[in-house]
């Protein structure tokens, strides 16, 4: 286990050795929690996304950058950024979620994982520089908290919606990426498309992959959002503080977080999955992290981080090894045309 010298009043690593990580089970599920979120799915799905690509941003990496929006459930009107390959049609397609912070501009973000793909950015509701909306928090601690004391008003759930209709967006401006279905006629038509998300981005990807076909496969680095009911008993500066605050005076929110668990919906993923996790993590804790790659139903690989939302000396090294580990992957799974 990596040591680090830190300023934290707790372990950011909670006293747990790589074996006890792997060793986490997946918090029971709701009764109804695939009922509920195959309607969610289903809703957004109905949704007519609209979208408008604005004028050219920027140009780099063997990619075109433009502005976008898109409406998503609910009517909100969301914004982000579209990536478009400099020469040539698309070959891939990735929707690519962000974490806590937002996003401000497609940094670091592009180059995409492939060559030749094209993707969608969003910024999901209440986020980021371009879907910031009244009475929606902009601020982590009280964004995770906007409707969370009923399962249809919990923000996340619109959240991952989001990502859902980001990708129905995508599918419209970049119709070559959608193939023709494989049973009768009455099918939806496929597609090729990865999803790519961390934080924020890699709890909502583990939320949104279960019933969404036309992602193959997903690339998620330190998840939030696995094993609520363990997450509740261990101190972190992020967005999981706040939770835990609330849950102190509201312990009725445990009817609640259950549906929003990302490790009992990994526990439906069946697509290839790479999960980078970390063992020392001041914000998301390790335990959830693991539980969610744990859970997992389909192929996995396991990336080993020493630590996340924490820069220490080997940081450099470890991204330059996730982002190769990450074009292999998806490289050796995306069909191509």
């Amino acid at each position: 286990m990596p040591v680090f010298s830190h300023g934290f009043p707790f372990d950011p690593a909670h006293g747990r050795s790589l074996d006890q990580l792997l060793a986490l089970p997946a918090p029971t599920a709701p009764a109804d929690f695939d009922a509920f979120w195959t309607e969610r799915y289903e809703a957004a799905r109905r949704v007519v996304t609209a979208p408008a690509v604005g004028p050219l941003e920027e140009e780099r990496d063997g990619a075109r950058i433009f502005g976008v929006s898109f409406t998503s459930v609910g009517g909100l009107r969301l914004g982000g950024w579209l990536v478009l390959p400099a020469d040539g049609p698309a070959e891939h397609g990735f929707v690519v979620g962000h974490g806590y912070g937002g996003r401000q501009d497609p940094g670091t973000d592009v180059p995409l994982p492939l060559p030749r793909s094209a993707a969608v950015l969003p910024c999901v509701r209440g986020l980021g520089a371009r879907s910031r909306r009244p009475g929606i928090p902009g601020e982590a601690g009280e964004h995770v908290l906007y409707g969370i004391d009923s399962r249809d008003t919990y923000v996340l759930g619109d959240c991952v919606a989001d990502l859902w209709c980001a990708a129905s967006a995508l599918l419209e401006l970049v119709p070559e990426l959608v193939s023709e279905p494989a049973g009768g006629a009455g099918d939806r038509p496929g597609a090729r498309l990865g999803y790519v998300g961390e934080s924020l981005g890699g709890g909502l990807g583990a939320l949104a992959l279960p019933w969404d076909d036309r992602m193959g496969c997903a690339q998620l680095t330190v998840p939030a959002f696995g094993d609520r009911p363990l997450g509740l008993t261990l101190p972190s500066v992020g967005s999981g503080r706040a939770v835990r605050a609330y849950h102190h005076d509201h312990p009725g929110v445990m009817d609640v977080l259950p549906y929003f668990d990302a490790a009992t919906a990994a526990s439906r993923i069946r697509v290839p999955v790479l999960v980078a996790a970390a063992l020392f993590d001041p914000s998301v804790p390790p335990p959830g992290q693991f539980a969610v790659y744990n859970a997992l139903a389909g192929p996995r690989e396991l990336y080993t981080l020493s630590a996340g939302h924490f820069a220490h000396p080997d940081e450099a090294r470890e991204t330059a090894e996730l982002d190769a580990a990450r074009r292999r992957f998806f490289g050796e799974r995306l069909r191509r045309t």
